[in-house]
């Protein structure tokens, strides 16, 4: 109501505003292995397949590129994919008495 008990009429226009929501892509990490001269190839290989779904060839190359070249990339995830995936890699390992690294950086 206006001043003086005047009741006030709009245009009958309105604004109509689109509001475009842009959807950010989760960051990406890259699980790697690390070398060292204790944990046995066939054990790695074995690694490769449980936790990430290698098949008994791709397994056994990123097992050889870890070998040779010291590191290795098993995968690339979200960070809470990754980060699971390191923590079980890290946990199996140890139980096992093996001391392979794996770790997460982002790519």
């Amino acid at each position: 109501m206006a001043a003086g008990g005047e009741t006030r009429r709009g245009s009958g226009t309105a604004v109509v505003t689109k509001t475009e929501t842009k959807v950010k892509r989760p960051d990406l990490y890259r699980v790697l292995l690390l070398n060292d001269d204790y944990t046995p190839m066939e054990f790695v290989i074995h690694v490769l397949e449980r936790f990430f779904n290698k098949d008994r060839d791709a397994a056994t190359r990123i097992m050889l590129h870890v070998h040779n070249n010291g590191v290795g990339e098993c995968g690339v995830f979200t960070y809470e994919v990754a980060e699971t995936k390191v923590t079980q890699v890290m946990d199996f390992a140890r139980k096992h008495q093996h001391p392979l690294q794996c770790i997460m950086e982002k790519k």
